[in-house]
């Protein structure tokens, strides 16, 4: 199963995803400290595409390694290098750490584009004994209003049954389920305890923004690179919506996470 080809699937909208997607927010920065229980000289992030959730550690440990294979992705996380943060592109089952290098290893919106049998391999391998893993998922569309919800779940029902019926498109990535990623991470044998959290955190948010996080996501990119034609009244409709439900910016919305978190 070659999980390379995801890399492709993030070339193209490096600076749209990075003007719209969320940072992490404190607080899983703070349960994995808890459950780390001594400070972190080394965090690693695996999958951090243009460091948004990297530099959720600036300051929070000693250094911190974003991992990403996507050359778009990591010309723009290069950009935020600093004392104790750190880019190298590779892939998530192949870094270039030593044995017991980190004390812990992040997924941030990343882990479903991995294969979980060869990345917690080498998770295991990288982190020292009594390092934390974590996975963290936002749920999608963030929390605005009814119509808005209702209007991405129009288009992105769309999105996934041409997902499934274009051979261009279906053979142009390999995705794992999210809600397997506690099973994986338990069935793997290199964790003592793991378990799930959930928790939200609101943002202020504008019209543009809003459409523009709609658009960052890699299934509609996957289809808009190949057959544009077939998503431009569905965009255009959601927009409307958008457009409709805000008469008055910035507003708030709510991103809900879930955070699968396990210790060595």
């Amino acid at each position: 199963m070659d999980v390379k080809k995801n890399a492709e699937r993030f070339t193209g909208f490096a600076a749209l995803y990075e003007d719209a997607r969320p940072a992490v927010p404190a607080y899983p920065v703070g349960v994995i400290l808890r459950y780390l229980a001594r400070p972190a000289a080394h965090v690693v992030d695996l999958g951090c595409g243009t460091g948004l959730s990297t530099m959720a550690w600036q300051g929070h440990c000693t250094q911190v390694t974003g991992v990403e294979p996507s050359g778009d992705m990591l010309a723009v996380a290069r950009q935020k290098r600093a004392d104790g943060i750190h880019f190298v592109q590779a892939y998530a089952h192949d870094t270039p750490f030593a044995n017991d290098a980190t004390d812990v290893v992040v997924c941030s919106q990343s882990f479903h584009w991995m294969e979980p049998v060869v990345t917690l391999a080498e998770v295991n391998r990288i982190l020292r004994p009594g390092g934390v893993f974590a996975t963290i998922d936002c749920d999608w569309p963030p929390l605005s209003t009814w119509q808005t919800d209702a209007a991405y779940a129009r288009l992105y029902q769309k999105v996934h049954a041409l997902e499934a019926e274009l051979p261009d498109v279906k053979d142009s990535f390999v995705r794992f389920p999210k809600e397997k990623h506690l099973h994986n991470i338990q069935s793997s044998g290199h964790f003592r305890y793991a378990r799930e959290v959930m928790f939200a955190n609101t943002e202020p948010c504008t019209k543009a923004r809003f459409a523009a996080l709609l658009m960052s996501q890699g299934s509609l990119q996957g289809i808009l690179k190949r057959h544009p034609q077939l998503l431009e009244k569905d965009i255009a409709a959601l927009q409307e919506s958008i457009a409709e439900a805000f008469p008055t910016e910035p507003f708030p919305i709510d991103f809900s996470y879930r955070m699968r978190i396990a210790v060595k």
